[in-house]
């Protein structure tokens, strides 16, 4: 467990800003064109599919790669431009690896204290990071014989004991199991809101970005899809891509989105409209599964906070509903559909 009575003085924050980024490695463009801004104090997470170059955009910002145009900055200092370069350990930036990056041949004080100046390597900082993380007591143990949690809290002690402006998170917790990761996720939340630390953190959790990120910037190929709150994202995406990656979507067609549309699920009315052929993005929760007789019962999926229901309509339409936990249709049964949400984004095709 972190240590929340242990008091360390918060982080000198600084905001960074990406402007016009571009990265290639011999060949394609792996980001192009990135500008993303996160404030002095603020979480953003980047969430994105496997190889989109979220972990590109981390390096590079930390200075472990070079990119080919665009600006970095930190507070009122260019760390990376095209006449400027910082190297990394002069960045006063934080960093996580999605493995810990832990020196197996150095022991938990080590590790901590290899990024501090040497003058301060013999001063209470790192036995204080350490009791912040929860790992006092631990300051002689290999990293071998430490679990993978406590393996992560070391990591993060050492990244954050030089005090940097901004601390980069690179999926850090997709090594641990299930219940661990969240454990370990909603105690790293409250320590990086304590400190006051700005933070980047790259993960392809949906749930992950939408629980740690005050805003989260959704990467796709290289590029921005769309950066905003987790509400704005869920509820009002840009497009059909960024609407199906951060949550399950049904997409309805419709040839014009004006007003209130007829559907399969009954009458939606539509929040911005399209004056033409366009899809209307129906959220699992907006539906409601009554008694009836519009299609059967395919799947339920059964959370025990919720479920999810599929359901097969007469004509051929697939639909995912969002029910409670206690269920009273099951697979097999006839039932009725019904759209009960607030009113539907329409996307143009």
């Amino acid at each position: 467990m972190l240590n929340r009575r242990i008091q360390v003085p918060r982080a000198t924050a600084e905001g960074l800003e990406v402007s016009n980024l571009s990265v290639a490695y011999d060949g394609p463009s792996v980001l192009t064109q990135v500008s993303l801004e996160v404030a002095a104090g603020e979480i953003v997470a980047l969430l994105g599919p496997s190889g989109c170059g979220k972990t590109t955009l981390l390096r590079t910002i930390a200075g472990l790669e070079r990119q080919q145009a665009g600006t970095v900055r930190l507070g009122d200092r260019v760390l990376g431009d095209d006449t400027t370069f910082v190297p990394p350990e002069k960045r006063r930036i934080g960093m996580v690896f999605q493995d810990g990056a832990l020196f197996p041949h150095l022991d938990v004080g080590q590790n901590v204290a290899y990024g501090l100046p040497r003058a301060e390597r013999r001063s209470s900082r790192v036995a204080d990071t350490l009791e912040l993380v929860g790992l006092a007591g631990m300051v002689d143990r290999m990293p071998g014989s430490l679990s993978g949690g406590q393996q992560q809290r070391v990591a993060l002690a050492r990244a954050l004991a030089p005090r940097p402006g901004v601390l980069l998170l690179d999926e850090p917790f997709s090594s641990l199991d299930t219940s661990l990761r969240v454990q370990v996720r909603s105690e790293i939340h409250h320590l990086l809101l304590e400190l006051g630390v700005t933070t980047l953190f790259v993960t392809h959790d949906q749930e992950e970005a939408f629980v740690l990120g005050d805003r989260v910037a959704v990467l796709n190929d290289g590029r921005l899809a769309q950066v905003g709150t987790p509400d704005e994202l869920y509820r009002h995406p840009v497009d059909r891509w960024v609407a199906t990656f951060v949550g399950d979507a049904n997409l309805i067609p419709v040839a014009s989105a004006v007003g209130t549309c007829r559907t399969v699920v009954g009458d939606v009315p539509v929040v911005g409209e399209v004056d033409g052929p366009a899809e209307l993005l129906l959220r699992p929760e907006d539906i409601r599964v009554e008694d009836g007789d519009d299609g059967v019962v395919e799947l339920v999926e059964y959370y025990g906070h919720d479920a999810m229901v599929q359901v097969r309509l007469d004509d051929d339409t697939s639909i995912r509903v969002r029910t409670g936990a206690d269920l009273t249709h099951q697979r097999g049964d006839r039932v009725g559909v019904a759209y009960v949400g607030p009113g539907a984004v329409a996307l143009g095709v």
